[in-house]
């Protein structure tokens, strides 16, 4: 891996001398936080990681990257079956004693990279790490270079799994694979952040309960016997069927759940015909279910169909539905934000964690929170100051780097705190 003139990739994790029982009796801070070498080091990591950006399941540059940073740390990385991912424990799992896990995804999104004089831009054309995932990475490479070394001088006495996860973007997410692969075994709870240009750096948002919603995707197909714009009465008028169903389906599905559980179905795309004199034989529509209540969102497919074959057959037309399960939403176990709250602070103050509202955007963070209790934190990436907001998913993001610092000690933290939980 290329780290350039940036930084000498070579720092050691500098932990700190205060012991954990002076940390938990307010005596001194928590070990774990980081030398101004590897500072640099993990800066001039995420710089490599945003300039070569790869796409879900194709991220294979990425993952020999932190394979050789985790060898060279002594550490013992295994690659997922699929070829792109990793997991790697510090320390033995014992049996006797759940495992906490720091989860981070690794891929890039298929748009351009549209920031200018910046020299850590995407070289690869229509690729970006325009969600923070490099940022994400390089924050559980981080934590995993510090808690190894203090592993080492034994200050850290359970066993910590990092996981390495492809395909975050792509339906519905890398994350069962990572949990086919054994990823959750010997887990007691995994945690994770995802960054927040709304937030400034220096800071988390934490929420009890739903933190982000559902996100399923929506096919629909619709046919009848097509004619003349002249004689409607004798067709399937496949144009109004379609408008009928983009209009009136969501309004159905709206009635038929508790309001309270936030089920939105919106479209994204429909597409019928090709002249004006013409009623086309076939239309498609596309779009996406997302919900913030998780029995809703188990309930949603049953639903979303009933609704599109009443509305269709309401206006002669036959339709085929593709209801394409995402993700779950991420629901926040109380004890572990608890256990984030209190990292954070420990780290840098009580003021230092925020509120955060729930998001409509989806995360397959949700998978792993099927199986065992966990949390996400948002890490605040914004300058403070800033009144530009480079929103997730734009190709002009950019993260404050300051924040990689802020996302390891809270990791750090976390892990040392849990061993008193």
């Amino acid at each position: 891996m290329s780290q350039e003139s940036e930084a000498d990739s070579s720092g050691e994790a500098s932990t700190g001398e205060a012991s954990i029982e002076e940390a938990s009796s307010g005596g001194a801070a928590l070990p774990g936080t980081l030398s101004e070498d590897l500072r640099a080091e993990l800066v001039a990591f995420r710089r490599d990681l945003h300039r070569h950006p790869e796409l879900g399941n194709q991220e294979f540059r990425t993952t020999a990257a932190i394979k050789e940073r985790l060898e060279r740390a002594g550490l013992r990385p295994r690659v997922l079956d699929t070829g792109t991912g990793l997991i790697c424990d510090i320390g033995v799992p014992d049996p006797a004693v759940p495992v906490l896990a720091l989860r981070a995804d690794i891929d890039g999104l298929p748009i351009p990279d549209m920031k200018t004089g910046c020299a850590y831009r995407s070289t690869v054309p229509d690729r970006a790490h325009a969600c923070g995932h490099d940022v994400h990475t390089t924050v559980v490479l981080g934590a995993a270079l510090v808690l190894a070394d203090l592993h080492e001088r034994g200050l850290l006495d359970r066993a910590v799994r990092l996981i390495f996860q492809p395909a975050e973007e792509v339906l519905p997410g890398g994350a069962p694979e990572v949990i086919k692969g054994g990823g959750l075994d010997g887990v007691g709870r995994i945690i994770a952040v995802h960054c927040d240009p709304r937030v400034d750096a220096g800071r988390i948002g934490l929420r009890y309960g739903p933190i982000t919603s559902a996100c399923d995707r929506v096919e629909v197909s619709l046919d009848g016997p097509g004619g003349h714009t002249a004689r409607p009465h004798l067709t399937t008028d496949l144009v109004t069927a379609a408008a009928r169903v983009a209009v009136d389906v969501p309004a159905v599905v709206a009635r038929r759940v508790d309001a309270r559980s936030g089920l939105s179905l919106t479209w994204g795309r429909i597409e019928s015909g090709h002249a004006c004199n013409v009623i086309p034989q076939h239309a498609e529509l596309s779009g996406t279910v997302r919900c913030l209540d998780l029995a809703a969102w188990h309930a949603a497919p049953d639903l979303v169909h009933a609704a599109i074959d009443e509305v269709a057959t309401l206006h002669r037309a036959k339709s085929e539905i593709s209801y394409v399960r995402g993700v779950p939403p991420v629901v926040n176990d109380p004890d572990t934000t608890d256990l984030l709250r209190a990292a954070m602070t420990a780290r840098l103050g009580v003021h230092s964690v925020e509120d955060t509202e729930q998001s409509l955007g989806g995360e397959d963070f949700s998978w792993y929170l099927e199986h065992v209790p966990g949390a996400m934190a948002r890490l605040g990436v914004r300058t403070p100051g800033e009144r530009t907001v480079r929103d997730l998913h734009q190709g002009d993001f950019d993260a404050d780097e300051s924040a990689i610092t802020v996302g390891v000690e809270l990791f750090t933290a976390a892990a040392l705190l849990d061993e008193r939980r």
